[in-house]
């Protein structure tokens, strides 16, 4: 289905252009772009004091308590979170989770709970329980309800309670286990009045396990169209089908990069079209690097929790995007290779001293050849994820 935001801004383009000319059109472009990356979205994270929520907030942003290059979220035992605390998302910023106070603490009772850390700027909340629901969730979740914002409960911690039940129990049964305590809460919460409780099991240290997935698939279809992008852009990669969706989220903006590169080929300023060609191709391809985590530190994190070596994962990376650092040379030694790159280029160069049509032909080829190569781009670094992903939990799975 098309966004409807997305929609708005190809018309404003189109009308800018039309009534402006390129330069008008070009900075358009650039502001929608803009506009994009900078959607907000704004995660409430709460829960009772051990509850793991902390532990979550970093689990989500790909950060560790011990990783000197984040401001990572306190974790203990104790009452560590004393103050309503943002944490932006290392890559994409302008997606924050909010560190918030225990309910139910001294400072933060539930009654006022949601005026104190500022209920309006979230645009949903996570409830997270390392046992049952307290009363203090339980009201919470009643108030989120009556004011017409979205709620998840995240019972966490869930590996420790299956290693538990592993140890104790002689007949175990993984699913019998899960399919018990989602059913515990759930039938609790609804005895307490929560309104269809939506419950997710998980282990924020095994993201790929249990039900995080589903959370995941569920925000999808509860947020609108233009924050589900944000969101999936910033999402950590637990399954290859979250792969496949920032592909598509990325796939999305191309069109607006082959935007400007056909406007900027269309003032007829030398050299001006290539050297904007290779700006947005660069500065795409490492932005698409570090979605789908082949940046160095995003490697290092996943082998460190899967324990498998990094040279092996790095094994699996076939384009050079993934295994060199991202610079304009990279880039022109991939694209002199392409002989359907070197054909277009050559077109448009060739079509800018034809009178009349030149340039508007320039931009047509100039819109053809930045798409193709974004395109093949992202192919390569999505098959390269893909690969990346298969060796680090060893599935048996054909790319």
């Amino acid at each position: 289905m098309e966004d409807p935001f997305e929609k708005e801004q190809i018309e404003q383009i189109r009308l800018e252009l039309e009534t402006n000319g390129a330069a008008a059109a070009a900075a358009k472009i650039g502001a929608c772009l803009a506009e994009q990356d900078n959607i907000p979205l704004n995660i409430g994270v709460t829960g009772a004091c051990g509850s793991g929520k902390s532990t979550f907030v970093n689990a989500f942003r790909g950060s560790d308590k011990k990783d000197k290059g984040a401001a990572a979220a306190p974790t203990g035992c104790t009452e560590t979170t004393v103050e309503v605390k943002p944490y932006p998302h290392p890559k994409y910023p302008n997606v924050t989770l909010w560190d918030l106070p225990g309910v139910g603490t001294p400072n933060f009772q539930a009654e006022d709970y949601l005026n104190l850390v500022q209920f309006d700027r979230f645009d949903f909340f996570v409830i997270i329980s390392a046992e049952r629901f307290r009363q203090h969730d339980v009201e919470l979740a009643k108030e989120i309800q009556r004011m017409g914002k979205k709620f998840y409960f995240v019972r966490s911690k869930i590996d420790q309670d299956m290693r538990n039940e592993e140890e104790t129990v002689s007949d175990f049964n993984a699913e019998n286990v899960l399919t018990k305590i989602r059913n515990n809460c759930i039938q609790g919460l609804e005895k307490e009045d929560v309104e269809s409780p939506k419950v997710v099991l998980v282990s924020s240290h095994h993201l790929h396990l249990y039900d995080f997935c589903k959370l995941q698939e569920t925000l999808e279809r509860e947020l609108p169209a233009h924050k589900r992008a944000a969101l999936l852009l910033a999402l950590p990669i637990v399954n290859l089908q979250i792969i496949k969706k920032k592909k598509e989220a990325l796939q999305s903006h191309i069109k607006f990069l082959a935007a400007g590169s056909a406007v900027a080929a269309a003032v007829p300023v030398p050299l001006l079209s290539g050297a904007v060609d290779l700006s947005i191709l660069v500065k795409n391809a490492v932005k698409c690097k570090n979605t789908f985590g082949l940046d160095r530190k995003s490697l290092q994190s996943l082998a460190d929790s899967t324990r498998v070596p990094l040279e092996d994962l790095i094994a699996e990376m076939k384009s050079p995007l993934a295994l060199k650092d991202i610079s304009r040379e990279v880039i022109l030694n991939m694209l002199r290779v392409s002989w359907f790159h070197g054909v277009l280029m050559a077109a448009e160069e060739g079509s800018r001293f034809v009178p009349f049509l030149g340039l508007p032909a320039a931009a047509a080829l100039s819109f053809a050849s930045t798409y193709k190569a974004l395109s093949t781009f992202l192919d390569m670094l999505a098959e390269d994820a893909q690969r990346v992903f298969i060796k680090a939990l060893g599935l048996h799975t054909s790319v």
